[in-house]
This record gives C-alpha cells, sequence and structure tokens, in this order.
C-alpha cells in the first residue's frame, strides 16, 4: 500500500487480506485506515498496533513500528503511551468491550428462550474469535500485567459476566436442591468455548480442521454438558 510522506511515496507492508478499521480477515485484498490527523493520534496508533498485531502476534510489534504504520514520529506515541504493553493493553481493552456488546447481543436477557439464548452465546464467542482475531489474540494471547491495568482487567469482568448471568438463569430454573453452582458452569462452558475458538477459529495455519464445524462442535458439547447437569432436556 503506498502512503506519502513527506512528498515521497512510502510503500507499507501489510497483509493484503486484513482490514484495519475493523480488524477482520476478509479476503478483499483491501487494506483500510482512516490516517492520522491531528488530535487523532490516539486512534491511529491503536488501529496501526491491532494491523501489526494481526500480522504479527501480540508479541511481535514495536511501539516503533506502530508509529511508523500511524504515520507519525517514533516519539509521538509516548504522549499517549508509555510503552508497547500499554499500546497492546488499549487494543485488549477495546477488545473486551466489544467482545462484551457482542455476548449481550448474543444473550438478549435469555430471550427468546434460556437454552437458545445460551447457544447463541456460543455462536457469539466463536464469531468474534474468527472476525477480530487481532483483538482476541489482544485480550487472550498477550502477556499483559493486569495488575498494571486495572481497566482492562475490569473489562475482562465484564465479559465474564454476561456468561455468569446466563449461568445464573439457567441454574435458577432447577429446584434449589439440585442446582450445580453457577460460577462453575460458566467457567466450565467458558473453558469449552475458549479451546474451541482457539483451536479451530484461528485466522492462521495454526488452526485446527474439523469434521464439523466449530459451531456444531460447541453447540454439541455444550449440550451434552448441560444435560448431565439437568440443565437442558434429554
Amino acid at each position: 500500500m503506498a502512503h506519502l510522506r513527506g512528498g515521497k511515496s512510502v510503500w507499507i507492508n501489510v497483509p493484503p487480506n486484513v482490514k484495519l478499521r475493523h480488524m477482520s480477515w476478509t479476503g478483499q485484498g483491501a487494506f483500510e485506515r482512516r490516517g492520522y490527523h491531528h488530535g487523532n493520534l490516539r486512534e491511529a496508533l491503536v488501529e496501526a498496533a491491532a494491523a501489526l498485531i494481526a500480522e504479527k502476534g501480540p508479541a511481535g510489534f514495536t511501539i516503533a513500528e506502530a508509529a511508523r504504520l500511524a504515520g507519525v514520529s517514533p516519539g509521538a506515541p509516548y504522549r499517549h503511551f508509555r510503552d508497547a504493553e500499554a499500546l497492546l493493553a488499549e487494543v485488549a481493552l477495546r477488545g473486551f468491550r466489544r467482545f462484551t456488546e457482542a455476548l449481550m447481543r448474543a444473550w438478549n436477557n435469555g430471550r427468546p428462550d434460556l437454552l437458545r439464548a445460551f447457544e447463541a452465546l456460543g455462536r457469539a464467542y466463536l464469531a468474534f474469535a474468527r472476525s477480530e482475531p487481532a483483538y482476541y489474540a489482544a485480550m487472550f494471547e498477550a502477556r499483559i500485567d493486569r495488575a498494571a491495568f486495572p481497566d482492562l482487567d475490569a473489562a475482562g469482568e465484564q465479559a465474564f459476566a454476561v456468561l455468569r448471568q446466563a449461568a445464573d438463569a439457567l441454574c435458577a430454573a432447577l429446584p434449589p436442591a439440585n442446582r450445580p453452582p453457577a460460577l462453575m458452569v460458566a467457567l466450565h462452558v467458558w473453558s469449552m468455548a475458549h479451546g474451541v475458538a482457539s483451536l479451530f477459529c484461528r485466522a492462521d495455519a495454526a488452526r485446527r480442521k474439523l469434521p464439523m464445524s466449530p459451531e456444531d462442535l460447541l453447540e454439541a458439547g455444550t449440550l451434552i454438558y448441560l444435560q448431565s447437569l439437568g440443565l437442558a432436556g434429554r
């Protein structure tokens, strides 16, 4: 992609199937960026970092590379981010916020019924991992010190809270004597969804092959698990 800098045309090496604005692997062969404008440096850097994460993984970029891709000087990012980890944490934070919104839409307060809404949650989890690989990698694969970024930790808890709410609703449908711990159910289903997403929904060559769709695998596993607890019909 050609980018004008100082009156000269400079080529930026970006994977041809990555769209920076939405960070999804599209197969369109197009790379979009809004460009840096005065007052929008923070946004430009976050988008650049997300593009680099999609290309190299969360550990594969430097803040200088993000500055170069955003079209600013190497020292410019330090007006907003103290180092690459802080920039990575911002990408992960935004990813968790998008993720939470996607889960909330899928859960839809348990409509049209609890089981179908719970299944929709699983599909939304996989869809996010597939369509937003850079954000997903920053959220779950980056070695970020959560204690240093409390907002990031809180955002992760908000995403999990949607799954916890769904587990609470399912468990509440059983008589008190037969109810499994809702937190345990949420953690088990989260582990299952994350495992399927990480193994079978990756956008890179590490994705494993399946004789079925990842959605079908997760739905079957979740149903068997819920049936074993009496939370779904047999």
